[in-house]
């Protein structure tokens, strides 16, 4: 008979097989009333789910992680049942839990309209009012396809054809309606809740093939309770107000167009951003030992052979022929570097050598995949190789995450999560070389004492790799920094270093990037700080405004003043109301608008103003450039005060 061992370590005995619920039951009826699932060692199963054997149990409730991948499910659905329901005659295909939400695919002859969405979201309600049973049921394969062919279901049928023989066929039935699913699902569809919202219509292919049947999917969101999609909802209306592509355009900053899809054209205020960050990033490079370099564009097909890189991503390179020659454009910047390590005999003396580049890349990304600057054909990115001995990988990596944890700081991002990637399928190298790999980065990030989550199998061909993703202030997470570790690729490409002994080795090479793309990094910043970058970071950083045109003359001389004293200042001297030039620039998102009148004149000031709408006063030329001093300098962390 089964012993439960529980999370906290105690063990229950029961005489008899028992339900996930009715060990829930055993602990307590508060516990009873909130299970949805269990976690039967280590897999999520539905909370009527008999326990034959000795297990390890957690119980599943609300509060849990786990119970959004169950309500998200479930929603879908709830709105298939709906949808039934309301449209009979609709065949349902597949509908899995996403993301922040769940969607189906209908096969239906009518349109789905935005008014259908209405009518389907209440049927969803009462659905869930009727708090139907769930129930898993285990079929046979031939009833399996003898009931779905009988009610018209033609693609489940397909789906069902397609699942190997010998493994069971589950069904979900709640109430009258029934779908093959393997589950788990939620106990009742009243235990679903109000959290639920249907949000688009889109088309698809079945099974994602342009050759098969265009489908219906219909999107939704699902969260736990009604204040969780309360909250979701209001971060969408705050992402769409912080859009990029939008605050691109109202800020002047860049553009895309047909002619170039997936390459920006970027305006002057936006290359000042681009600028700067490059400049912020070469400094910090150049202050920790590494060698800026520039390699080419367009590189011989064979060189990407000998690396690799043509068997793993020949689809995404664009390239181009000469003289009977295919060459490659550059998708990264690896093997460039290698070549300038080769150039030249190299000692154990010489390392660790740390060569970085403003790389330009270019990427083949389906087009239906570009997004303004999230996504995109050209970029570049801050990347840099470190060429070391195995003895030099902790420093090396742990001097690289003080690094990157002191650059997104600057930039204004604190919470930063951390994923080690290992192996995946399809690799090279000798499986002891990433087993030492591996153990080095799992050494590494431990040393520095870091918490970090495993992604198994989400490595790099060559070699695993270190994950850092921040969260912006709506909470969207966002990979960014990375380092691999490789093994591989300096050998097939025939680096070599002397070391002490006088014998020929192979060096490790640590691929690492911080921004990653710059073109996407921007963006994040551009939705982060919905277009009001830190003082540093903005492209104009104030400008001088007269009230008449007498103070034409003294608003030039701030101007020029303060662009001697390296800020970027411009004047706006049109024969304008103060009150219009000052809403236009708040609209431009400058920090800082300095107005002059008669009075700033008499008294050699500015009146200072913030594009928050705060009053700091009037101030003295040289207090006003000491506090835009402070507050570059401390990249925002201090602010100029009245």
């Amino acid at each position: 008979m089964p012993t439960i061992t529980l999370p906290d370590g105690s063990r229950r005995e029961f005489d008899r097989p028992v339900t996930v619920q009715e060990v829930a039951t055993s602990i307590g009826p508060g516990l009873a009333k909130a299970t949805l699932a269990g976690k039967l060692n280590g897999t999520v199963v539905d909370s009527s789910c008999v326990i034959e054997s000795d297990a390890e149990l957690a119980i599943i409730t609300g509060r849990d992680d786990e119970a959004l991948e169950l309500v998200r499910h479930d929603a879908a659905h709830v709105m298939a049942q709906a949808v039934q329901e309301l449209y009979p005659g609709t065949q349902v295909t597949i509908g899995p839990a996403i993301e922040d939400g769940f969607y189906y695919d209908f096969a239906r002859d009518e349109p789905f309209t935005p008014e259908d969405l209405k009518k389907i979201e209440d049927r969803m309600h009462a659905i869930v009012k009727r708090d139907l049973p769930i129930r898993r049921e285990v079929w046979g394969r031939d009833e399996a396809i003898r009931v779905f062919a009988g009610i018209g279901e033609d693609y489940k049928v397909e789906i069902i054809k397609a699942i190997p023989e010998g493994e069971s066929i589950s069904v979900y039935r709640q109430g009258e309606w029934f779908d093959v699913c393997r589950g788990p699902h939620l106990p009742s569809t009243g235990r679903l809740g109000k959290g639920f919202r249907l949000m688009k219509l889109a088309g698809a292919y079945w099974r994602g093939d342009s050759r098969n049947a265009m489908l219906q999917r219909i999107y939704g969101t699902a969260w736990r309770d009604k204040k969780e999609l309360d909250d979701y909802l209001h971060r969408l209306e705050e992402a769409e107000k912080r859009d990029h592509r939008k605050l691109g355009k109202a800020m002047d900053l860049f553009h895309t167009q047909e002619e170039a899809p997936g390459m920006v054209f970027w305006h002057d205020s936006g290359w000042q951003i681009y600028l700067v960050i490059q400049d912020y990033i070469r400094g910090m490079l150049k202050s920790r030992g590494y060698h800026e370099v520039h390699t080419p564009q367009v590189l011989d097909r064979t060189l990407w052979e000998k690396s690799g890189h043509w068997e793993k991503f020949a689809a995404d390179m664009f390239t181009t022929d000469s003289e009977n020659r295919t060459y490659a454009i550059k998708p990264m910047n690896c093997p460039a570097h290698i070549q300038i390590y080769n150039h030249g005999l190299k000692s154990y003396r010489d390392l660790p050598l740390r060569l970085a580049e403003f790389g330009s890349c270019l990427r083949n990304e389906p087009s239906g995949t570009l997004h303004g600057l999230m996504r995109v054909r050209s970029f570049v990115q801050d990347d840099a190789h470190i060429f070391c001995t195995e003895a030099q990988i902790l420093s090396e990596v742990s001097d690289f995450i003080d690094l990157l944890y002191r650059v997104y700081a600057d930039f204004g991002f604190e919470d930063v999560s951390v994923k080690l990637s290992t192996r995946p399928p399809q690799r090279v190298g000798e499986e002891l070389l990433w087993d030492k790999a591996e153990q080095a980065l799992q050494e590494a990030l431990d040393h520095k004492g870091l918490a970090w989550d495993l992604q198994p199998g989400e490595g790099a061909f060559y070699g695993p790799k270190i994950e850092f993703n921040l969260k912006d202030c709506l909470g969207r997470v966002w990979q960014l920094g990375t380092i691999q570790l490789d093994f591989s690729m300096p050998g097939r490409l025939g680096a070599h270093y002397i070391d002490e002994s006088g014998n020929r080795q192979v060096p490790v090479m640590l691929h690492r990037a911080i921004l990653g793309s710059l073109e996407r990094f921007i963006g994040i910043l551009i939705e982060h700080y919905a277009g009001a970058l830190p003082l540093w970071l903005a492209p104009v950083q104030a400008v001088v405004l007269n009230i008449t045109d007498r103070q034409g003359g003294y608003a030039r001389e701030i101007e020029e003043s303060l662009i001697n004293q390296g800020l970027r200042v411009k004047s706006d001297l049109r024969n304008e109301k103060i009150g219009y030039k000052i809403r236009e620039h708040t609209i431009q998102r400058v920090p800082y608008l300095l107005v002059v009148g008669d009075r700033e004149i008499e008294t050699s000031t500015v009146a200072v103003r913030t594009r928050e709408g705060k009053d700091l006063g009037s101030l003295k030329r040289d207090k006003l450039c000491e506090g835009f001093a402070v507050e570059i300098a401390s990249r925002g962390r201090t602010v100029l005060e009245g």
